[in-house]
C-alpha cells in the first residue's frame, strides 16, 4: 500500500464523519416535533434515518480507528436555531437536498480514495452507507410529495 494512502484514506473518513455529525438528520430525534406531527408513513422512515445517522457516525469513526487513525471532525455546525420554527412540509425537502449532498459526499469520497487503494473494508462501509443514503432519498422524495399533495 503506498505510504500517504493510510493519511489520506482517514482524512476522507474523517471528512465523512463531520459531514454526518452536522447532517440536519440529528435534529430529528424521538423527542423532535417534527416526528410527532408527521404521519405513521413519514415518522418511522425519519426515525430509522436519525439511527442511521447515529450508526454512521459511530462506523465512521469505528473504521479510522481500525486504520490506526483518530476520528476528528473538523468542526461541529452550531445548532440551528430556525429549525424549531419550521413544520414538516417545509423541512422535508430539506431533508431531501441534505441526503442528495450526503450522497455526493460519498460518492466523491469513494471516487477520490481509489487512487490510493484503500483496504477493502473501507469501500465496503462507504457503499453500504451510500446504498442506505440512497434507499433513505427515494423515501424522502416520496414524503416529499405525499406532504406537497395534501390539502391543509
Amino acid at each position: 500500500m503506498h505510504a500517504a494512502s493510510p493519511v489520506a484514506v482517514i482524512d476522507a473518513l474523517n471528512g465523512l464523519l463531520e459531514a454526518e455529525l452536522n447532517s440536519v438528520f440529528r435534529f430529528m430525534g424521538e423527542g423532535s416535533p417534527y416526528l410527532s406531527r408527521a404521519s405513521a408513513n413519514v415518522r418511522q422512515p425519519l426515525l430509522d434515518m436519525v439511527q442511521e445517522n447515529q450508526a454512521h457516525v459511530m462506523e465512521l469513526a469505528g473504521m479510522i480507528d481500525h486504520l490506526g487513525g483518530v476520528p476528528l471532525p473538523r468542526s461541529i455546525q452550531p445548532e440551528e436555531q430556525y429549525l424549531a420554527f419550521l413544520n414538516l412540509k417545509f423541512l422535508l425537502p430539506k431533508l431531501a437536498d441534505a441526503k442528495r449532498l450526503m450522497i455526493e459526499r460519498y460518492e466523491n469520497t469513494l471516487r477520490g480514495i481509489k487512487s490510493v487503494s484503500p483496504p477493502p473494508e473501507v469501500n465496503e462501509l462507504l457503499n453500504a452507507h451510500l446504498a442506505r443514503h440512497r434507499a433513505d432519498l427515494d423515501l424522502l422524495e416520496k414524503a416529499v410529495v405525499e406532504a406537497t399533495t395534501k390539502r391543509g
